[in-house]
């Protein structure tokens, strides 16, 4: 599984950024995409998801501000940040759940880095 993120970067506080990732090598698709982030000298969590079925769920931080959204045609999951704050900076990471056959397997990709000045 390839999960490529793109989109990253420097933006002031307030600003907006859209990543974007392409996602391939999963034989029975991708059930779950969406992005975690890891601020820096802390541990990865999860921002937002959508499922197959258009189920989104957001963490509280970013409600009202972030929006994800699934191409499923073309297996790309975009996150529209808006009013960023400087406590958006990390490490964003792609991310998939896909089925094995047997069960479900989590994936990431290697991250974009978003920094947010205030």
């Amino acid at each position: 599984v390839q999960l490529q993120a793109s989109g990253g970067g420097l933006v002031q506080s307030g600003g907006s950024l859209r990543l974007s990732c392409a996602a391939s090598g999963s034989e029975f698709g991708f059930y779950m995409l969406g992005w975690y982030r890891a601020p820096p000298g802390k541990r990865r969590d999860m921002a937002a998801t959508v499922d197959t079925d258009g189920k989104i769920r957001l963490a509280d931080s970013v409600k009202g501000r972030f929006t994800i959204e699934r191409d499923n045609a073309k297996n790309m999951v975009y996150l529209q940040m808006d009013g960023l704050k400087p406590e958006d900076t990390g490490v964003y990471y792609c991310y998939a759940q896909i089925f094995t056959g047997s069960g479900y397997n989590n994936c990431w990709g290697q991250g974009t880095l978003v920094t947010v000045s205030s």
